[in-house]
């Protein structure tokens, strides 16, 4: 959450009243779409969240992919592994049409998990934040993935390899809470 709240905690209450209440909204909606919980499989223990859904404003067909991970599982392969589990289900089960996702340029660790789900950058932008967040004044990017571009990267990908780590199985109906 370093580049995303600059370090502050959510207070519960905006959580309870405000961001869990939306985010739940996304699971009426948007049917394959929402929030996933990432739990480390051996332990058991949270380890942080992906979403995969539309955002206001967005052409029919275009999903922001994001992650939210627990300093403990940074640099581990988590979000990397989320990715890969979530694109080629959007692609595949969901008709997505493009992938993007959004970090501060100066978020290198975010942007290199982008480069090896198949996301490619866009553009770089300023936008305002509510607060300040060191590493700001540098701005923000956008990488993207098409499913042409997708599709043309499973075309190319050597005979036995997937586009995910093989451990990860796309989110099911049994995996989100209703």
């Amino acid at each position: 959450m370093h580049f995303i709240t600059g370090g502050r905690t959510t207070p519960r209450d905006e959580m309870a009243n405000n961001v869990l209440p939306a985010w739940l909204h996304y699971y009426k909606r948007f049917e394959g779409y929402g929030l996933w919980a990432a739990i480390e499989k051996s332990t058991g223990a949270f380890l942080g969240w992906f979403d995969f859904r539309p955002q206001q404003g967005c052409p029919p067909g275009e999903v922001e992919l994001g992650y939210r991970l627990r300093k403990s599982a940074w640099g581990k392969g988590y979000g990397t592994e989320g990715s890969r589990a979530l694109i080629p289900d959007g692609f595949t089960e969901h008709g997505v049409q493009r992938v993007v996702a959004e970090a501060m340029v100066v978020n290198v660790a975010s942007r290199r998990v982008m480069e090896k789900a198949g996301l490619r950058l866009v553009r770089v932008f300023h936008e305002p934040w509510p607060y300040h967040i060191e590493g700001e004044e540098h701005g923000d990017v956008e990488y993207a993935l098409t499913r042409t571009e997708w599709e043309q990267q499973e075309a190319d990908r050597p005979p036995g390899k997937t586009s995910g780590s093989g451990s990860v199985s796309p989110p099911t109906e049994q995996g989100r809470r209703e």
